[in-house]
């Protein structure tokens, strides 16, 4: 499978927004975290999730992502004594498209990234006025480094 995504950060704006909606929560961490590839085991609420990924090309990487018990996923994380990134994450849809704003807990508490996967690497879509700027290209802001500041 293929994802194409782009990232932004949001003004406090956004938050009128998020308001109306019931947030995911997110618990990742990983097993694998190079540039060229990663493995990460996230639970989102009831569920679980393996992931593997590879290097981004421009806007685009491979990615694979497995089903795996919640009591699986907890047990790597222990197992492994991983880092552990913790976020909400809020769906909105704008205009066709739906935006993922991600919201920091912990050690990254007030950063909020909101993220938009795409058809195609130069698909045309409105950007919402809450957006700030892109960081796409910035691999400050990509979570296999979020992680390595906790």
């Amino acid at each position: 499978m293929v994802e194409i995504e782009r990232k932004y950060l949001v003004r406090e704006t956004v938050s009128k927004h998020i308001d109306k909606v019931k947030p995911l929560h997110i618990t990742q961490a990983y097993l694998v975290n190079e540039k060229s590839k990663s493995v990460r085991v996230r639970i989102m609420n009831d569920r679980a999730f393996l992931t593997i990924k590879s290097d981004i090309k421009n806007l685009t990487r491979s990615e694979y992502e497995y089903e795996i018990p919640v009591n699986e996923a907890l047990s790597l994380i222990e197992v492994f004594d991983l880092k552990v990134l913790n976020k909400l994450r809020y769906k909105i849809e704008y205009h066709l498209k739906t935006w993922e704003i991600d919201v920091f807990q912990g050690k990254l508490e007030g950063l909020v990234i909101a993220e938009i996967e795409l058809e195609k690497e130069d698909e045309k879509f409105e950007i919402p006025e809450w957006v700030d700027h892109e960081v796409t290209f910035n691999p400050t802001y990509l979570n296999a480094n979020l992680i390595n500041r906790l």
